[in-house]
Parts: C-alpha cells; structure tokens; sequence
C-alpha cells in the first residue's frame, strides 16, 4: 500500500495548545525510534495548519523535549523553520567491503 520502501509513521497527541507528543515508526529502522526530527517537523506543521494557534511549540519524543519554530506564510507554505533540541549518540556502525554490498563510484 506505501510503496516497495514502506513509509515513516507518526503518531501526534496534542496535549495543549503549542506542546504535542510525537511516537515515530521509522522504515528501515522497522521499528519505534526515539526522536525524527522531520517528523517532529512535519506533525508541528501539520497541527498549525489545523489549528493556526501558536508559532512555537514543544514536541515531547521518547528522547526527550524538541523545540519547533517557525514563520508560516498563509497559503504559500512556512519559512525560518527551526529544530531545536539535544543530539546524544546512540549508535555506530560500519560497513565495509566484500559483505555484498556494491558501493557507489
């Protein structure tokens, strides 16, 4: 139904005016990560179009608070959109040569 490549999931609670809580299903995680800050990006846009109350909010994720501003723009979208919040390393990785992955030239 989403496509060969499956989709992110977000899932919004509005607790109050300016403040929601974000729970994100992340495709190739395959599971529920802590923080995506574009979904965080987009459920803040998506509830301002819906409710054009407030310019600054506060999204509540598994990782902790982010904070989201911006300037909209009536019709023609938003501009001056701002993410705000702690980064904290979680993980690492490698990839390396002859595991059957072919590299980009």
């Amino acid at each position: 139904m989403f496509g060969e490549g499956g989709c992110n999931v977000n899932f919004v609670t509005s607790q109050s005016e300016g403040d929601i809580s974000v729970r994100t299903y992340e495709r190739g995680v395959e599971d529920e990560t802590w923080s995506c800050g574009t979904g965080c990006v987009a459920s803040v846009l998506t509830d301002y179009y819906k409710n054009r109350q407030i310019r600054n909010y506060q999204v509540n994720v598994r990782g902790g608070q982010l904070k989201v501003e911006f300037t909209p723009l009536g019709d023609q979208g938003y501009k001056d959109i701002w993410l705000e919040g702690p980064a904290t390393f979680v993980f690492k990785g490698e990839i390396t040569r002859g595991e059957g992955l072919e590299l980009m030239k």
